[in-house]
């Protein structure tokens, strides 16, 4: 059987000729299976994980429903929990959409809201918004979307976790009645499944009965270390040349915060994104750990999202994360679209229980390794 590839999907060329500029070849699977019930204007379902493209599978249906369409009238929203992860999509869309005549702008907090008013007021095709400042415009006559026909929300079970579910049902409030929705989740817990069946009409479901798991290409290792030299090991990895273009995740923004500091006074080109810097602060973060300026990024995971980049060589987990979906997603952002990885989780002994429900989850246990040479007696103070 021959490959499919995205022509077989009836798109329209100006969209195939922005797919072709970004490299694209061959379609993921979640793209093969969602694309054509969302050109046909069903409504989705979509169990999708994180770097499984899912931000073209939605977008290329709803580009492809946009071009021809009146304009001056937004008539699809994307919906996204961080504003890292909405500039990125609205970045994407524009990549997508550049041989086209369609315009999208990004609504998040953290920047001036006149400029984002006057997109609003124009009438472009698709706002890719966080959901409180999109309430925020709601206030004022440009945030009316009566003439709304495509509504995507992205990362609902992240939403859900950061306490938006209130704020997505005002926001639906706003919207009009008939739509399409696709619905797009790396998890699908109870109450996920439940916004769903109020949202959507007779979706087409996508490997809803796949448990969600690491991409193939990630190897994944754990090192047994006690909690105070934590840092220790991970600067004398970096020293060592075993880390190379380095994602790291800590629990808190504190804690990010001071392990960027710490690695700085060593030296370490790094840079830190949590919820405590402004957006100024963490665009900038972003631009130049995407650059290459800084191989090193500390992040919390609510700021992470939206951190797009194939060439991540290793994820660390500096703090084991409390939930089996969050070990998922972290470890996700290495070995993008194909290619391989590693990701490494520092447990303290006080850690052990919360790697156990973690390995659970996984099916197996994650082989343990000792670093030689380390000195791990030596490095207390």
């Amino acid at each position: 059987m021959a490959p499919v590839t995205f022509a077989a999907f009836g798109l329209h060329p100006d969209l195939l000729r922005g797919i072709h500029d970004m490299g694209f070849i061959r379609p993921t699977p979640i793209q093969q299976d969602a694309i054509p019930p969302a050109v046909a204007g069903r409504d989705l379902l979509a169990c999708a994980m994180t770097g499984s493209g899912k931000t073209a599978a939605f977008g290329l249906p709803v580009l492809h429903h946009l071009i021809g369409r009146p304009r001056g009238t937004t008539r699809a929203l994307v919906l996204t929990p961080t504003r890292e992860l909405a500039a990125q999509t609205d970045q994407n869309l524009r990549d997508l959409a550049v041989h086209t005549p369609l315009s999208t702008a990004a609504v998040f907090g953290g920047v001036d809201m006149i400029s984002q008013g006057d997109a609003l007021s124009r009438g472009v095709d698709v706002v890719i918004a966080t959901p409180g400042r999109l309430i925020d415009h709601f206030r004022f006559p440009h945030g009316r979307l009566a003439g709304l026909e495509i509504l995507v929300l992205d990362e609902a079970d992240r939403m859900l976790d950061m306490g938006f579910l209130p704020d997505i049902e005002r926001i639906l409030r706003h919207l009009p009645p008939r739509k399409q929705t696709l619905f797009f989740s790396a998890t699908l817990p109870p109450p996920i499944v439940e916004l769903s069946k109020e949202m959507l009409r007779d979706p087409v479901a996508i490997n809803i009965q796949r448990q969600s798991a690491p991409a193939v290409g990630i190897t994944q290792t754990v090192y047994p270390v006690p909690r105070d030299l934590k840092a220790s090991l991970l600067l004398a990895l970096l020293r060592r040349g075993d880390l190379k273009y380095v994602l790291v995740f800590t629990r808190t923004k504190i804690g990010a915060s001071r392990l960027a500091e710490q690695l700085s006074r060593q030296g370490i080109r790094c840079e830190s994104i949590h919820g405590d810097r402004d957006q100024e602060q963490r665009m900038a973060a972003l631009a130049s750990f995407k650059s290459g300026r800084c191989p090193v990024m500390v992040a919390t995971d609510v700021a992470a999202r939206g951190i797009d980049v194939e060439a991540i060589g290793h994820v660390v987990n500096f703090d084991v994360p409390r939930a089996a979906d969050d070990y998922i997603h972290r470890v996700g952002r290495t070995a993008r679209a194909g290619t391989v990885g590693e990701a490494i989780t520092f447990v303290a002994p006080e850690e052990e229980e919360d790697l156990t429900r973690i390995e659970i989850a996984l099916g197996k246990t994650l082989p343990r390794v000792t670093v030689p040479g380390f000195g791990y007696g030596r490095h207390r103070r």
